[in-house]
């Protein structure tokens, strides 16, 4: 059961980040560079300038967790003497080969992050924003989202991170303490890091925004109902996904259960319980060795090749997430701090590939969602979502996929926290980003270029596309710094209220602008809840 979930989670997570290999593997070299040096808790940092910015990577802000730390909270940094050399990035986070990533990695050595600030001296210290990258919770990278747009345009400090990831961040067995929550507290350390040092850089400590989009956004939402971060953002910012997202049975490829990132530490125990079992050959423990003390000695690349068995986050057994996120933010269980939260127009369209090559005929559609919900309910979605009204049966499941899945779990955890918080609601709509498929328009991640440099490389905008990524920059670092994103030059962006999550759909100018726009209308969210 554990390899059938495995390889399932495998078809889920390729999807989850849709940036094409050369945008992420070419890197821009700055073309002059001065060194600069900070003063960190642990020791002095030598950073450089790089056009308009100080970037500081490379930055460890836990130990490594290697040997006896495998699989236990993070430690904190041994400090050093001298200066230490901060201008190149350190390793991925152990991951299989894939666009992040390429080649894969090992190295267990990985609990890094990298800072970016503006160059040029500010009178009072500048809003941190923290980003946390997104990849299924099995890979991703912080040193893959160049920050100098929101570092400059902004007035901001941002800080990219690395966190554990699959079997190294969120594997479970009986006597491991925190089981299933590693990467999660992982993602804490970098945020204490950030609490003591972030003056040092610049930036206000008092004034930290969480981010993060996919994984990273349903981390974001993590950490908003995690006791143990009490105190270490003061804004949150989630980017296709949050604390209700799930999906159901056969909706993004055949033969799929229905299920969600939060399951209960009993259930990742007994994953690492039933794997480890079958494993050990591979992992070659020694006759009468404890499983914990084989596990721990293991070869990291052949945990590596087993990593995304375990990408689903455990609540319940630590501290850490005593509740599922979902239920905790439902009930009102979670840190008073603003929110903006939202999706892409098209989300789905990615996975349409995993049923027949996206060749879905009009036969097909009916059977889909059949498969999805069931012979009693299917009637009632094909009502609300005929096949006439859409261009193609592959784009009517899209809609459906896309509403059931992405839009509403995310409008449901927007409405859920505007009881208590502001709460500024969004939907990605550029349906030609340079990282849209032909025919997928507003899929998953395409928003990303819009806010950073990815894998170093600035995408090409069209002058309206620029004017969009210029809203956006402003609209999320304005947020960072007060809480509010409004500014002077941006269409109003009002705070959702009671009733229907109400938001702005962000577009260039050429596909009708920045706009209002009602979700939960336009994704048929009373429909689903």
């Amino acid at each position: 059961m554990t390899r059938q979930l495995g390889k399932k989670k495998v078809r889920l997570a390729l999807a989850l980040l849709l940036v094409p290999a050369a945008l992420l593997t070419s890197k821009v070299t700055a073309s002059a560079s001065d060194a600069v040096e900070v003063r960190t808790d642990a020791g002095v940092l030598r950073g450089e300038v790089s056009g308009e910015t100080r970037v500081f990577n490379g930055v460890p802000y836990a130990a490594p967790p290697v040997k006896d730390l495998r699989w236990k909270a993070p430690q904190p940094v041994k400090p050093w003497t001298g200066v230490r050399d901060a201008t190149q990035y350190r390793s991925a986070c152990p991951q299989q080969d894939n666009q992040e990533a390429p080649g894969g990695s090992t190295t267990e050595d990985c609990l890094y992050l990298n800072v970016t600030t503006p160059a040029k001296a500010s009178a009072k210290p500048r809003p941190v924003v923290v980003w946390v990258p997104g990849g299924g919770f099995f890979m991703g990278a912080g040193s893959n989202y160049g920050a100098a747009k929101l570092a400059t345009r902004g007035d901001a400090v941002v800080v990219t991170v690395n966190y554990r990831l699959g079997i190294f961040g969120f594997f479970g067995y009986p006597g491991l303490s925190g089981s299933g929550t590693y990467g999660i507290q992982d993602q804490q350390a970098a945020l204490r890091w950030v609490q003591r040092n972030a003056r040092s850089f610049g930036g206000d400590p008092r004034n930290v925004t969480l981010a993060g989009e996919s994984a990273g956004g349903m981390s974001t939402c993590a950490q908003l109902t995690s006791p143990t971060s009490v105190g270490l953002f003061s804004k949150a910012i989630m980017q296709s996904g949050s604390c209700a997202f799930s999906w159901a049975a056969n909706s993004q490829y055949p033969g799929q259960a229905a299920d969600s990132f939060w399951v209960p530490e009993s259930r990742v125990r007994q994953n690492g319980v039933e794997w480890a079992a079958a494993s050990k050959d591979k992992l070659k423990c020694r006759p009468g060795q404890a499983m914990l003390d084989c596990l721990r000695a293991a070869d990291p690349a052949v945990l590596t090749a087993e990593t995304m068995q375990f990408t689903q986050v455990a609540y319940g057994g630590t501290a850490t997430l005593p509740l599922s996120p979902a239920k905790a933010l439902k009930a009102g269980l979670f840190h008073r701090v603003p929110v903006l939260s939202g999706n892409n127009h098209d989300e789905a369209t990615p996975w349409l590939t995993a049923f027949n090559g996206g060749k879905i005929t009009d036969a097909d559609y009916p059977r889909l969602v059949k498969d999805m919900v069931g012979a009693k309910r299917a009637p009632a979605v094909l009502r609300e979502y005929p096949r006439a009204k859409y261009a193609s049966a592959a784009e009517a499941w899209a809609t459906v996929t896309t509403d059931r899945i992405w839009s509403c779990t995310q409008v449901a955890s927007d409405q859920q926290a505007a009881r208590k918080v502001p709460v500024y609601a969004y939907e990605f709509a550029d349906k030609h980003s340079p990282l849209s498929q032909a025919g997928q328009g507003a899929a998953h991640a395409t928003e990303l270029p819009y806010l950073f440099a990815l894998g170093g490389w600035d995408a090409p905008l069209t002058p309206a596309q620029q004017r969009l990524s210029d809203q956006m920059v402003d609209y999320w670092t304005a947020f960072a710094r007060t809480g509010n994103p409004n500014g002077p030059d941006s269409p109003h962006w009002a705070p959702v209220k009671r009733g229907d999550v109400n938001g702005l759909s962000l577009a260039p100018s050429d596909q009708g602008g920045v706009k209002k726009v009602n979700l939960t209308a336009e994704h048929h969210c009373d429909f689903w809840n």
